[in-house]
């Protein structure tokens, strides 16, 4: 009689041991989850970033001695020299997206990724000159640059695919149990190659319910056999997905606390998708989840904080464009007469669902929409030859900021459409109408998970992105959707 119950504590020590070393692939900050792998990868390479440039010395110099007399001469203090070139690098690396799961997941391969490694160092080559420019004290020279360069390149290289072949490996990896083998079940998955999840996780497997209808593969499923904490154990799960279709028949309740307490991680297929995909998943949503999880934080400190920042910022950026955007203007009166509007007004639906006019580089025929409202097709023929470059790098949104500086709209936040288009979307798709509670913006969440949308299906998936965002904004988020943006420009991702 004895045995069972001390197998069963033996097995959940062991649990507690092993939880010590592999705990969650994923950790909260500023209201976002981050993983954990990508923030040790980060390290990583911040580190060989700053490294380099002291291996450029040495090289350069023939001496690991930093403080003799030639070295001191030929470049003085390396320390904050190191740390802008480090700095400068990671700050485009982020923006180009090479801290993304997405780059991970089969989607782009191993050369493609470094082909944006490449072009990373190319902007920070064209930053660098300005920066030494305007601050001579942390000037360093071009021979040691290019060294720096060289073993930048080599470095990331070898650590990026080193990388890829550990996060499906054994270290740094969470181990993930779906209880339910039904259509919720299916769907955490549903859009990754062969059921797999993010890199730092492990999917173990779907324990079988007999009330439900199977849908998971079936070399997946495992049976529940006599306890799900025994089951758990052996196979060093860390977090547990409860996925069922009806929780109203066989709802494990004395299962999952046992694993609970046993320090196993419980997790909603809500939750589970928003950590997973950074967005609200509203087939598997109720309002009730909305209502009592965390986020959707407004205060008077955040909102001032907010203004403050979008002022600030669309200063800057109307000052430092202020040629591209004359260039710009001029081209498109060349293009198409001077006697032509070279802006373009159109009524959008703003913060609680008051319409304002929003303002952008005219990038289409005058009469491109004398049919009425229509969204952008793939390769529209009302586009321009201007409009088609300007569009493709966004310089036909910059005008916007007149409509940040107004306070109709914000520099981050769900994208403004077109009262005729929201009119039928909040008609025919759940929950559309939350997605106005926030001010509107010029660069957004969904701009960077998912590409131009022009479709019913479309808004549907662009409004989960929304919904994140507005659940977990915060300034910290809204700087590194506006470092991302940069990926959207240079690859011309969600371009019509």
């Amino acid at each position: 009689m004895g045995q069972p119950v001390i197998d069963q504590i033996w097995h959940i020590e062991s649990k507690k041991l092993s939880s010590l070393k592999i705990h969650m692939a994923t950790f909260k900050l500023f209201n976002n989850h981050i993983n954990v792998t990508f923030i040790f990868l980060a390290v990583c390479e911040a580190l060989i970033l700053y490294c380099s440039i002291f291996v450029a010395v040495a090289i350069r110099f023939g001496t690991f001695d930093f403080d003799s007399d030639v070295v001191v001469a030929g470049v003085g203090s390396l320390s904050l020299k190191a740390a802008v070139f480090a700095l400068v690098h990671m700050l485009f690396m982020t923006a180009l997206g090479l801290y993304q799961v997405e780059q991970f997941r089969g989607k782009t391969g191993f050369v493609q990724m470094i082909s944006r490694v490449i072009v990373s160092l190319f902007l920070v080559s064209i930053v660098l000159i300005v920066l030494f420019y305007i601050f001579p004290s942390i000037r360093l020279g071009r021979g040691i640059i290019a060294i720096a360069f060289l073993v930048v390149l080599a470095s990331l290289i070898i650590v990026r695919r080193i990388f890829l072949g550990t996060v499906d490996g054994n270290v740094f990896v969470s181990n993930i149990l779906v209880f339910g083998v039904g259509k919720n079940a299916a769907s955490l998955f549903a859009s990754n190659e062969n059921y797999k999840p993010s890199p730092g996780y492990r999917l173990k497997g779907f324990v079988n319910t007999p009330v439900q209808e199977k849908v998971v593969p079936d070399h997946l499923i495992i049976e529940l056999g006599e306890s799900l904490l025994v089951q758990a154990t052996k196979l060093g799960v860390n977090e547990i997905v409860v996925a069922l279709d009806d929780r109203r028949q066989g709802y494990p309740v004395q299962h999952l606390l046992d694993c609970k307490l046993a320090g196993i991680q419980i997790t909603d297929p809500v939750s589970f998708l928003e950590r997973e995909q950074g967005k609200v998943n509203l087939a598997l949503m109720n309002p009730s989840w909305m209502i009592f999880s965390d986020g959707f934080t407004v205060s008077w400190f955040k909102t001032a904080l907010s203004r403050f920042f979008d002022i600030a910022a669309s200063l800057s950026i109307l000052i430092l464009t202020a040629p591209i955007l004359l260039i710009t203007a001029f081209l498109i009166a060349l293009e198409s007469g001077f006697k032509e509007p070279i802006f373009y007004r159109q009524q959008r639906v703003g913060k609680n669902g008051e319409n304002f006019d929003l303002l952008k580089f005219r990038s289409m025929q005058v009469n491109a929409e004398k049919g009425g409202a229509q969204w952008a097709a793939k390769n529209d023929a009302r586009v321009t030859s201007v409009g088609k470059f300007i569009r493709k790098v966004r310089i036909d949104e910059v005008p916007q900021i007149l409509n940040i500086l107004k306070g109709d709209m914000r520099l981050v936040g769900p994208r403004p459409e077109r009262p005729e288009f929201v009119n039928k979307l909040s008609k025919t798709i759940s929950m559309y109408s939350q997605r106005h509670s926030v001010k509107p913006g010029l660069a957004g969440w969904a701009q960077l998970k998912y590409p131009y949308g022009a479709t019913e299906q479309d808004a549907y998936e662009k409004l989960q992105y929304d919904l994140y965002y507005i659940k977990n904004a915060n300034p910290v988020m809204d700087f590194f959707i506006l470092l991302q943006t940069l990926e959207v420009v240079i690859f011309g991702k969600g371009v019509r």
